[in-house]
């Protein structure tokens, strides 16, 4: 896995992409470990490498991780790897995130279903196919979210609170949750964008601020335990956040410290969104005990806290909202609101290969 500087000045580099230079097909990353201080490019030769990006989080977000494997595949399969073991390597890299498992299943059954000569050409056209899906949905995820706020809290000049990050450095597109606060934004209704840090890898202060810059947005950045000062002195409008995982009765797995603002935003009578993709709806997971929570190495939090050598730590990388602290679920294909397995059906897609 070699990595090189970027020269960012013609405008935002893209979180992934799909490079074929003469000496072979390449997966190429923004690394996000290394935001926002460098922007550092990483070319992933063989799966052992994107598995290697996967689980260090120089790839992340649910809706990317699912085009890192369905990628992940096509690489296999172009430069003449072990495809089935490379998709299995590749779909467990991350055990919460649904959508990494349904990209490399999309390219690995189009991988199979086509002939010896075309089976590599096929996988890396259903990872194209899924790229250009995720950024429409994108798109349209920041209308119907939009929308929502409108009709939850109209005139606009919102106050939103967002955790972890949920941009274009999630997504083949404009993202999901943050792509709703850059529509509110450049329809000059965002008054103010409040960034959790989200500790310990502190992926709102280094990635959702790293954004909201480049976009020029009002934002500001808080320690994660100050959101509850926000609510206290109504200074928050709505929260909008992603998904990892949402489960058929419509219990959703996001980053750690997604339950907490839940929990504040209905004791204070504030909307609480989840905005992603239909993909990250997992019909096959039944509820929130159902949900697998990646832990993550203790040292994440050591190593911030400057803590004493030896101290143990708790560290899990998502936490689950359970549906009736969601005002509502928005995808692609609509609202869920309230959130009942019903709703969430109609707006959610089956978690299989097409």
């Amino acid at each position: 896995m070699d990595d090189h500087l970027v020269d960012s000045a013609s405008g935002p580099v893209p979180a992934l992409r799909w490079e074929e230079p003469p000496e072979g097909p390449v997966v190429v990353l923004l690394d996000q470990t290394r935001l926002p201080r460098e922007e550092v490019e990483l070319a992933c030769t063989d799966v052992p490498a994107l598995v290697s990006a996967i689980r260090c989080l120089a790839v992340r977000g649910a809706p990317l991780l699912g085009l890192a494997g369905a990628y992940g595949v096509a690489l296999a399969a172009a430069r003449g790897f072990d495809v089935e073991e490379a998709a299995d390597q590749l779909a467990h890299a991350r055990p919460t995130a649904v959508n990494l498992g349904y990209g490399v299943r999309r390219a690995l059954e189009a991988y199979r279903a086509a002939g010896p000569e075309e089976a590599a050409a096929a996988a890396l056209a259903e990872a194209r196919a899924l790229h250009a899906e995720d950024a429409a949905a994108s798109t349209e995820m920041a209308a119907r979210g939009l929308g929502l706020l409108e009709e939850l809290a109209p005139g606009g000049s919102y106050r939103i609170l967002t955790h972890c990050n949920t941009g274009a450095l999630v997504s083949g597109g404009q993202g999901t949750a943050l792509g709703v606060v850059l529509a509110a934004h450049r329809a000059g209704m965002l008054r103010r964008l409040w960034v959790d840090e989200t500790r310990p890898l502190l992926q709102g202060a280094r990635l959702t601020a790293y954004e909201a810059a480049r976009a020029g947005m009002p934002y500001t950045l808080l320690a994660d335990n100050a959101a509850g000062s926000l609510f206290a002195a109504g200074k928050v409008d709505a929260v909008l956040i992603g998904a990892d995982r949402i489960a058929a009765d419509g219990s959703t797995a996001n980053k750690v410290g997604s339950y907490p603002l839940a929990v504040l935003a209905r004791y204070h009578g504030v909307p609480f969104i989840v905005v992603a993709p239909s993909t990250t709806v997992d019909p096959a997971t039944a509820d929130g005990a159902s949900i697998e929570v990646e832990q993550r190495p203790g040292n994440e939090v050591t190593d911030l806290a400057a803590s004493p050598l030896g101290a143990q730590a708790y560290n899990p990388a998502f936490d689950v909202t359970p549906p009736e602290l969601i005002t509502a679920i928005v995808t692609e294909n609509g609202v869920a609101s309230p959130v009942t397995a019903a709703s969430l059906a109609s707006v959610g897609a089956q978690q299989t290969a097409r």
